[in-house]
This record gives structure tokens, sequence and C-alpha cells, in this order.
């Protein structure tokens, strides 16, 4: 009989969809616990969605180990293995009542962040001011939170960790709802943010970025601790 084993992919074979999501997903794991710095991430998220092959997807995550053996000396992640990218805090951070439904800066400013609870409905309105909305650190009182947003000759910030759902709908007359990047694929279990509102000469931006928590990265320099 002939020994047969299992063949890896070859590398010349084009990767799908899923076998980028599943390499995103690692290099998201990696920067929460401090394996790679934002600058790194960056770098790398860039060329794993426009990898074409397993080729060039293997070599991102090549010095990583997988999530489940982190420190234990495992073999690096597979692009194309199984791969369990779900955020297992999110199912605690869902549920209770919010911390405050309203946020108001009239020639002035509001601040909403670090261990606070989005309520179902948030409203937030900034007139001649601005106001920052931080939700890495948050929790949320349901798995969908909608925050309406009224900026008029103002702006408010909205901040949500990657693999949190954001659903943009604003209306911007002389003014714009913008969402500066992507978040991503969605990670399971992870909340869904829907923002709305009016914006008159004034703006409300989407940012997204890792906990503030997790900025321990290597090679975090003061640029990088001033922007998180």
């Amino acid at each position: 009989m002939s020994d047969e084993r299992p063949e890896k992919p070859l590398p010349e074979l084009r990767a799908s969809d899923a076998d980028r999501d599943r390499v995103v997903e690692r290099l998201r794991d990696a920067v929460a616990e401090g394996r790679l710095d934002m600058e790194e991430f960056e770098e790398r998220l860039d060329a794993a969605y426009k990898s074409r092959t397993y080729a060039e997807l293997e070599p991102l995550t090549r010095d990583l180990p997988a999530p489940s053996s982190a420190g234990t000396g495992a073999a690096p992640v597979s692009p194309v293995a199984g791969h369990a990218g779900s955020d297992s805090a999110w199912p605690a951070r869902i549920g209770g009542s919010g911390t405050s439904a309203t946020a108001v800066a009239v020639m002035s400013g509001f601040q909403r962040k670090g261990n606070w609870t989005v309520p179902a409905r948030f409203n937030a309105v900034a007139f001649w001011g601005g106001g920052e909305l931080d939700l890495r650190e948050a929790n949320f009182a349901e798995p969908e939170v909608v925050i309406t947003c009224v900026a008029v000759m103002g702006g408010i910030q909205i901040t949500v960790p990657p693999g949190v759902e954001v659903d943009l709908r604003g209306i911007g007359v002389m003014g714009a709802f913008d969402q500066s990047e992507g978040t991503g694929p969605r990670q399971p279990g992870a909340p869904r943010v829907v923002v709305t509102g009016f914006a008159f000469w004034g703006g409300v931006e989407v940012k997204v970025k890792p906990p503030k928590s997790r900025k321990g990265l290597k090679g975090g320099g003061p640029s990088l601790r001033k922007e998180l």
C-alpha cells in the first residue's frame, strides 16, 4: 500500500475570501495580545486584503502562534487552518442598563469613554462644540445600539474597536457623516452600532482603534500612544 498523507494547499493556489478573513482575524488578535504594533498591523492588513495566493498569505502570520496556544511555543497559525476568531469577551459585554442616554455640548464639549454602558438609544448633540464617544472599552445594553447625532457647527467623534459592525446612516448638509476606515469582518457576538442623525456645517466621524488597555504594543512609541 502506498503511504498517503494529507496534502497541504499548494502555495500557488488561489486564496479565498474566507482564507483572507482568517488571516485578518488573527492579525487583530495579535494586536490585542501586544504582538504587533499598529504600524505592523496596518501593513499586514493591507497585504492580506491584496493577497491572491496562499504563498502571499502565509508569511503574514508565520511569526504568530495560534490563538489557542499563545505563549506555549506552538506552531504558527496557517491561513488555511480552522480559526476560532470569536472574541470570547463579547457576550459578557452585552446586557444591562445604559449609563446615560444623552450628551449635549453647547459651545463646550462632552466625553463618554472608558468603562460605561451604551444604551439601546443614545442621543448626542453638539452646537458650536464637540463631543467624543469612545466605545472601545464600553459595554452595550443591547446587541444593536442606535446613536443619533446632531452636529450644528460642531463635531462628534465616535471610536469603536475592530470587529464591531457600524451602520452609518446620517445626513450631512454642508457637513458630513464619515467613517475613516472599515471595521473589517464582524466578530461573532460583537454588537452592531447604528449611527444616524443630522450634520449642518459640522461633522460626525467614526474611527476604528483597538482598546486603550491593549496599547502595550511592541514598538509603540510616543506617536502611537498619542493616537490612542
